[in-house]
């Protein structure tokens, strides 16, 4: 753990704190420079969906609101909603106590899923079975256009 994380375990709310780029820098990124980022719809506590941030994305979102995440498979930037219109707006992040993951609290505008659901936790599992929990909002085909 991160010594900066380790101090903090005893902080209060009334301790002033080390400025964000310095949270940032004691951030653990993985390997690939990469933080696993949980989005919570702030008004319902909806898990919507997690995805990766680089400290660019990070950033980013933080200075502009919009909630911007790191694309492995397309290696680059990707702004929640660039193409299918269903952005996120950021309400609040918070970071867990050892630096290495991150909880977004945002305002969703319509699905989250690729597959046009709400939220991408839509396969409920249990020891025995499997069902699927929840319809498309939005057909993918309308969200995204015909994919070839």
């Amino acid at each position: 753990m991160s010594s900066l994380f380790k101090q903090l375990e005893s902080a209060t709310p009334q301790e002033s704190l080390p400025s964000t780029a310095t949270l940032l820098d004691a951030v653990k990124f993985n390997e690939d420079g990469l933080i696993p980022a949980i989005a919570q719809q702030f008004d319902s506590g909806e898990v919507l969906m997690m995805a990766w941030m680089n400290r660019e994305a990070l950033e980013e979102t933080l200075r502009t609101g919009r909630v911007c995440y790191y694309s492995r498979s397309r290696g680059k930037l990707w702004r929640k909603g660039e193409s299918s219109g269903q952005q996120q707006h950021l309400k609040s992040a918070a970071l867990d106590c050892d630096g290495d993951t991150l909880l977004l609290h945002v305002d969703q505008t319509g699905p989250a899923c690729h597959t046009g659901r709400r939220s991408c936790f839509y396969l409920e599992i249990d020891a025995a079975n499997a069902r699927i929990a929840s319809e498309p909002l939005i057909d993918p085909a309308e969200l995204y256009g015909q994919r070839s």
